[in-house]
């Protein structure tokens, strides 16, 4: 590992684009190697343990590609497996998308306007890891969490502009404006690619919280801190993993960040990538090849 080395970052599939988009758009000299586990897609709907397995061998397969930072761009991975990884890999420092997002929305103040709405995936829901953690740092808060199952495939699908999203969009915004809350947090990285759909239905006044923007600077405080950020001079060399289709992961993936991908690299997991079984109350970990 060295400064040179790229910011590693991983999703469920193209949703944790929107936090490298943030990392290329901040840190311009960064070079990021991204991991879109899309077979395994989407990890809301899947058990905490499994989603944990997943979570942390894509953390060591980040690794070993000499990752010097590594972003968990999801959600579910983020509040099942961030502090197993924390233990697993303690030399590689971690970030997860759930606190950052917290510490955004407080920062913006919208806490005093009623309760906090949340989108997210029914697995984010399901840990109850935004309210969690939003109560810990404002105890007096009231926390709404909406499950929101259909945006995800609609995304995956590159239909963020149909009557459908927007049906779905609306279905499941309402009933947060109906509970009286005017700040909403994106609970997983897909959402911002329908953001126009939520603006729309939310109005002016809503504060929407798009975690990535707070990811992307906590990941250049770790790095600034640790002498780590790669000198002005570097050229950036971006690398792109996907366990599905490589040509589909560089067609809708250059669409939404913005910018051509080129060398999409197909990974199969048994073979470059092992999950990865770990049981905290014992501290011992084992691996699962063969997915």
């Amino acid at each position: 590992m060295s400064i040179n080395s790229p910011i590693g970052i991983f999703d469920s599939g193209l949703g944790g684009l929107t936090v490298a988009k943030r990392i290329l758009d901040e840190l311009p000299h960064e070079s990021i190697a991204y991991l879109g586990d899309q077979i395994h897609a989407p990890y809301g709907e899947r058990l905490p343990r499994e989603i944990r397995s997943f979570a942390l061998g894509i953390t060591d397969f980040l690794i070993r590609q000499n990752a010097k930072l590594v972003i968990m761009a999801c959600n579910m991975s983020s509040a099942t497996a961030l502090s197993s990884a924390h233990e697993l890999f303690p030399g590689t420092p971690m970030v997860g998308v759930i606190e950052t997002g917290v510490r955004a929305a407080v920062r913006a103040g919208g806490i005093s306007g009623g309760p906090i709405g949340v989108l997210a995936t029914a697995g984010t829901v399901g840990t109850q890891a935004y309210t969690e953690t939003i109560l810990r740092l404002l105890p007096e808060a009231v926390v709404i969490e909406q499950a929101c199952p259909r945006l995800v495939p609609l995304v995956e699908a590159g239909l963020c502009d149909s009557p459908a999203a927007e049906e779905a969009t609306r279905e499941y915004v309402a009933p947060l404006l109906s509970a009286g809350c005017r700040t909403l947090i994106l609970g997983c990285t897909h959402y911002p690619f329908v953001m126009e759909s939520i603006r729309g239905i939310a109005g002016p006044d809503a504060i929407i919280i798009d975690p990535a923007e707070e990811t992307a600077m906590e990941a250049a405080n770790i790095l600034f801190d640790a002498g780590m950020l790669s000198p002005p001079h570097v050229e950036p060399a971006h690398v792109y993993f996907t366990t599905d289709r490589p040509e589909r992961f560089a067609e809708l993936g250059g669409r939404f960040l913005g910018r051509t991908i080129s060398g999409v690299r197909k990974i199969t997991w048994g073979l470059e990538l092992r999950a990865i079984e770990w049981q905290e109350k014992t501290g011992v970990g084992t691996t699962k090849s063969g997915l």
